[in-house]
């Protein structure tokens, strides 16, 4: 049964159609909504709305319910809509008039904000974990290979000795600041907007500070409007962390596709992250830096989906934001696994000594041969063309 059923009966193509696949992304969300629910419940017990008893059973059911989700035991029909209604007609199921008390003192509106920013919350932190296994992976792959020199590029042509060193440093350094970038988002979005109800508060006195005290956050959201209105910008704002991630991700991959190719060889790959083909038996493709590095446009999709979506949107909750749930669960989704897939990677490069040296050609040195002329007392100018006209 739908928490907001009326007399009538809603046409079945109309219910389809604005459930779309909620009910399927809230699988992800549930535990999150029934620890909210469970911090909801003791704030009812606090204000006496709820007695010990009544509160106690409510957070027994709850936690069974966590459990028969993570069994895999507890699924959301369509006909629930969504998480939120799939726990409350449980409780209601199981424990009668006690669990018709529930909802009181919230909205779906601030449960939704309510569970996705902890699930947001737990989500950046494994996201940062999964970025320090790649920098961990790159740390060794240049303990080992680090002082192998191979040419610096610009314009795609030789230009100045580089390292293996410094080519992973570069990605190492990136990726600490895609790590700041996310604590400083987590940092923004630490902020509770349960007892925001619908977006324009409640009638009645609660205790807000005690609700996010016990569900862990920094800050409750103060403005019931600017609740509702940070949904959308929160998510979009995260997806372009991630999209910082996966840029990185991208520039990798390409780099490892080019300095694999056999007409360069720095770089070999083990069999072992490689395909082949239907028709031609000597392939061993690079497939996974490719999907790697198409993965990084799929973000950069969902960033503008999102914007787009809330673009024209008036304040408050409008119904066009349960589209903007999909392309964050994606998105933390492919970078979580993008970098897992690259740090198997790393571990499955090995780098062509003999290729790197024979490549480090007479030309990569002009620039040092000038500073040399410079040292002797030439004007950089005078010794920039006397050099030059050894490559003419």
């Amino acid at each position: 049964m739908k928490i907001w059923q009326k007399k009538y009966q809603l046409n079945k193509q109309i219910e389809n159609y604005t459930v779309g696949n909620d009910y399927l992304l809230d699988q992800k969300l549930l535990k999150y909504d029934c620890k909210a629910s469970i911090a909801h419940a003791k704030m009812l017990q606090k204000l006496k709305i709820l007695t010990k008893n009544e509160c106690d059973k409510i957070v027994k059911v709850l936690n069974e319910i966590i459990k028969k989700n993570e069994a895999g035991s507890f699924v959301i029909e369509k006909q629930d809509e969504d998480c939120h209604t799939a726990i409350e007609n449980y409780l209601v199921k199981n424990l009668g008039k006690i669990g018709k008390k529930i909802h009181y003192a919230r909205s779906r509106n601030d449960q939704v904000l309510t569970a996705l920013r902890l699930y947001y919350k737990d989500e950046i932190k494994n996201t940062i974990n999964f970025a320090e296994d790649f920098i961990q992976s790159l740390d060794s792959f240049k303990e080992k290979y680090g002082h192998i020199e191979i040419p610096g590029y610009t314009h795609m042509k030789k230009a100045m000795p580089s390292s293996i060193g410094l080519w992973c440093d570069a990605f190492i350094d990136s990726m600490h600041d895609n790590k700041k970038l996310l604590q400083e988002i987590f940092q923004l979005i630490d902020q509770s907007p349960l007892g925001t109800g619908a977006g324009y508060g409640l009638p009645i006195e609660i205790d807000r500070k005690y609700t996010a005290q016990l569900l862990g956050f920094k800050n409750i959201q103060k403005n019931p409007i600017y609740a509702q209105n940070s949904r959308g910008k929160f998510e979009s704002t995260i997806l372009h962390a991630l999209n910082q991630i996966m840029f990185d991700l991208n520039k990798f991959s390409s780099d490892i596709l080019l300095f694999s190719m056999s007409e360069i060889g720095y770089l070999n790959l083990s069999p072992e992250v490689c395909t082949g083909s239907s028709i031609m038996p000597h392939k061993k493709n690079p497939d996974v830096l490719e999907i790697i590095r198409a993965n990084y446009y799929k973000i950069l999709s969902f960033e503008f989906q999102i914007k787009t979506i809330i673009g024209n949107l008036p304040s408050g909750y409008n119904r066009d934001l349960q589209l903007t749930k999909e392309p964050i669960i994606e998105g933390f989704e492919i970078t979580k696994n993008s970098l897992q897939v690259t740090k198997i990677v790393i571990n499955n490069i090995q780098v062509n000594q003999k290729k790197c040296k024979k490549a480090m050609t007479k030309e990569l040195y002009s620039t040092k041969e000038t500073y040399d002329l410079v040292k002797q007392g030439a004007a950089f100018r005078d010794a920039y063309n006397q050099i030059s006209k050894n490559y003419e």
